[in-house]
């Protein structure tokens, strides 16, 4: 295996807290970029600040207000972090912006001495267009990607309404966890946090109070929730305690015995590293029980790796259609030849469909020139890699659910002073030269999206589980693929939702999570 080289695509907003505090009162409102050379850092300001004077951003890497000691897990070497002021810090974001960014061109030119914190000074710099870039502390970065585990209580949400009365549900119950053995299961209704009212309080106290509960809690914090359960609609009661949570991120894997012959489901939910080898035991089971036909369930897949990506599109497909093509293809900003990666200044290469594991091991396949992706507004990143790669060698995609987010963007993560910014690098085209989808793959009659792919658009059901047959989304893809076509005036609200349907698209929610499980990164073997 060659070095690792991360790529990303970040998420809405700038950090986790600007996404993931979402409730509102009503009326309310790898180094240190071009120019490191692996010499250690020169210390000391460089001068006075000129507008539209750049200097290589490796004059001010590693320049720290706060400098690390020890041994740098990434490199295995010490840091090379020297005592520096908070104009170094914001100089080398300045200059790597320019560097790098994709909008480099859009960006203000302020002053390096601006008195704030350097993400703070990051977030001024990002292009008005700019949806996905983001900044947070380097050790929460590498604990999320490497192992999936995040501080919280092993549930998913999918928000509908961050006013009054608000509406939040329950997507997905990892199981294992504290939250899963109290009976909280897909599709309860939030109702109180610690006592306060979560559908009606309006007051800055209790919203303030809410959104510590649920989205920022401490490891080791119990709160007190009251759901309405699905099933009975009765209250349900429960204490759970924040945790470090290590989400499977391939809970589901089923064969479905259809009149066709069987069907595989797999419920995909995060790219992340422990993915690769739940994917290559999923495929390798379906595999062996003989299923024709494979219903990819992401509707809640933000994406993560973009090797995982690439290494599950191989192995839907297999080796004679990916065979010499190219699985996703990086265009950087007009300062540098098409050619030649930016990053490191070596031959930019196309990433191929991966067929070996980073282990190295041969992987197993479907050899299908037909899928069935279940998607919806929360499938993100390196899950619309997948639908764009296998587009883009001729298999033919079917679409359930509703449109996609639309990130065709890219980044490689960059740690500068013990934070890692992740800021829009590149776009990313398939095989055939496609990457216009910055807003979304959409089924067949969708008005929202920027590709439209054969399909059915269908809502997200709370009333089931996920892989259940009976559940919308699973349903309408398995009669889909038997003939029957789509369900004839597919519901546009969420089924056992109270959100009132929209005229012209499906109303999804938003899922407030961090923007770690919405990128694109890539190990490049």
């Amino acid at each position: 295996m060659g070095s690792v080289k991360r790529i990303g695509i970040a998420a809405k907003g700038a950090t986790i807290a600007a996404i993931a505090l979402g409730l509102t009162a009503c009326g309310g409102g790898g180094g240190g970029g071009i120019g490191g050379t692996g010499d250690p850092p020169s210390s000391g300001n460089k001068g006075s600040w000129t507008p539209g004077v750049f200097m290589p951003s490796g004059t001010f890497a590693a320049q720290c207000v706060n400098p690390r000691s020890g041994i740098d897990p990434q490199t295995g070497a010490p840091y090379r972090d020297i005592s520096g002021a908070r104009s170094d810090e914001n100089n080398w974001v300045r200059s790597w912006m320019n560097e790098l960014y994709l909008w480099y061109d859009e960006v203000p030119d302020l002053d390096p001495t601006f008195n704030t914190s350097t993400v703070d000074y990051f977030r001024r710099l990002l292009a008005p267009r700019d949806r996905y870039s983001f900044a947070l502390p380097t050790d929460e970065y590498l604990q999320a990607q490497q192992a999936g585990v995040q501080i919280d209580y092993g549930i998913q949400w999918v928000l509908f309404e961050a006013q009054p009365p608000r509406e939040m549900r329950v997507a997905h119950v990892d199981p294992g966890t504290d939250a899963y053995a109290a009976g909280i299961r897909r599709g309860d209704a939030l109702l109180f946090v610690d006592d306060t009212d979560f559908v009606l309080a309006n007051d800055r106290a209790s919203v303030d109070a809410l959104n510590a509960a649920l989205f920022a809690p401490e490891e080791g914090q119990t709160h007190s929730f009251v759901f309405r359960a699905r099933d009975s609609g009765a209250t349900r009661p429960a204490t759970l305690q924040a945790a470090r949570i290590a989400y499977d991120p391939v809970p589901t894997v089923t064969v479905i015995g259809r009149p066709a012959g069987k069907t595989g489901y797999i419920l995909f939910n995060d790219h992340n590293a422990v993915a690769e080898k739940r994917l290559i035991d999923a495929i390798a089971y379906l595999d062996a029980e003989g299923v024709t036909s494979l219903v990819l369930d992401l509707r809640y897949n933000g994406g993560g790796f973009l090797y995982i990506a690439s290494q599950l599109a191989y192995m839907i497909a297999g080796p004679a259609q990916t065979s010499g093509r190219v699985f996703e293809r990086l265009a950087f900003n007009d300062k540098y030849p098409p050619t030649v990666n930016p990053i490191d200044n070596s031959p930019l290469q196309p990433i191929p469909f991966f067929d070996v594991s980073t282990e190295g091991t041969n992987l197993p396949t479907l050899e299908l020139d037909r899928v069935y992706v279940l998607t919806g507004a929360n499938t993100c990143s390196a899950s619309e890699s997948i639908i764009n790669g296998l587009r883009g060698i001729g298999v033919e995609v079917i679409q359930i659910g509703a449109t996609t987010c639309g990130k065709p963007y890219g980044f490689f993560p960059t740690d500068n002073c013990g934070t890692t910014y992740l800021a829009v690098q590149f776009k990313g085209e398939n095989d055939a030269g496609f990457g216009e989808y910055d807003f979304g793959f959409g089924p067949a009659g969708s008005t929202d999206a920027s590709a439209e792919l054969p399909g059915c658009p269908v809502a997200d059901d709370f009333e089931h589980e996920l892989g259940d047959p009976l559940e919308a989304r699973l349903a309408a893809a398995l009669a889909h693929h038997e003939g029957s076509g789509c369900p004839s005036a597919a519901a546009q609200a969420p089924v056992g939702s109270a959100k009132a349907a929209l005229p012209s698209s499906i109303d999804e929610g938003s899922m407030p999570r961090s923007p770690l499980r919405e990128n694109r990164i890539l190990d490049w073997p």
